[in-house]
């Protein structure tokens, strides 16, 4: 546990027998905890890749690319109840399971997509038709071209990834690849079939039906001036986001969390003026403890 404190990491899950800890720095930093926490035993690892936001300087006059909330109001439409915010839906077939005999399968009706500058990244959960987005975590060789290779299935079979991160993996020469990929029970089957017919994937485990911890990391810089700057702050320690880089106009802001925490700070963060956003994909590993967040939240505690 004193490594933990060390190196400010944070604990997210506990079984008898295993420990989750995230934890987030520069390469250095994490070949530190992998070292120190190797003699222990490291079951897995799910890592993403380095996401990196200029450092202002101090004094500097404020820059042209200054953004506020009127810069994109297509942000301040109206959610939907399902969470999903500026989303465009298209139909591309009304068959799913039709493949005709070919590689390529349909993508199911009703697949959307959200704007562009939406902080929600469009998690799909819809009970009717059973369409939702799917965690896919895969273990491949770390050569080059394996990334290429894997999205191409996705591709060849018309899925929109939604989220990736990729990532070396606890064995050394292996890498782990997190993607959130829209379909149903019965598609994503399939299409984790084509996927272990690449010679570079070991292993593939569908995480959506099971007890899981996810994490994203974002680096968001904000606009703001010597009176706004207390008041970004405050909302920065209710969401326990960290500031890294603070200059005479900007606040830049790290914080971890699942999307839905990430999205809110975004969204509160709006009206002060974004200047730029940094995320990763989604990183998840098994909750070891057999907990389930996911279910936790629809219940209410006793008072």
């Amino acid at each position: 546990m004193w490594l933990v404190d060390i190196f400010r990491a944070k604990i997210v899950d506990i079984s008898e027998s295993l420990l989750t800890i995230e934890v987030t720095g520069d390469p250095g930093k994490m070949v530190a905890v992998q070292t120190n926490l190797r003699k222990f035993g490291i079951k897995e690892i799910a890592r993403t890749g380095k996401i990196a936001l200029r450092r202002e300087k101090m004094g500097a006059s404020a820059p042209f690319w200054r953004f506020s909330a009127a810069s994109y109001p297509d942000l301040h439409e109206k959610v939907p109840a399902n969470g999903l915010n500026g989303a465009r839906a298209r139909s591309v077939s009304n068959e799913a399971d039709v493949s005709g005999g070919g590689d390529v399968y349909p993508v199911e009706d009703g697949f959307t997509i959200n704007h562009v500058l939406d902080a929600h990244w469009g998690f799909i959960d819809d009970s009717t038709s059973g369409l939702q987005s799917h965690t896919l975590s895969m273990i491949v060789n770390d050569s080059p071209g394996v990334l290429n290779n894997v999205t191409g299935v996705f591709a060849r079979r018309g899925y929109n990834i939604q989220s990736l991160a990729v990532g070396h993996a606890e064995t050394e020469g292996l890498s782990r690849i997190t993607t959130v990929i829209p379909g149903t029970d019965e598609s994503i089957s399939k299409l984790v079939q084509q996927l272990y017919k690449l010679g570079d994937l070991h292993e593939v485990q569908d995480l959506t039906h099971l007890p899981f911890a996810e994490r994203e990391l974002m680096l968001i810089k904000i606009a703001v001036n010597a009176a706004a700057r207390q008041d970004v702050l405050d909302i920065a320690n209710i969401f326990r986001a960290n500031a890294v880089d603070v200059s005479g106009h900007t606040i830049t802001l790290e914080l971890t969390g699942d999307l839905d925490k990430l999205v809110a700070l975004q969204r509160l963060l709006e009206p002060y003026g974004i200047c730029e956003v940094a995320r990763t994909g989604r990183l998840a590993l098994v909750r070891e403890s057999g907990v389930d967040t996911k279910y936790l939240r629809g219940y209410s505690l006793p008072l």
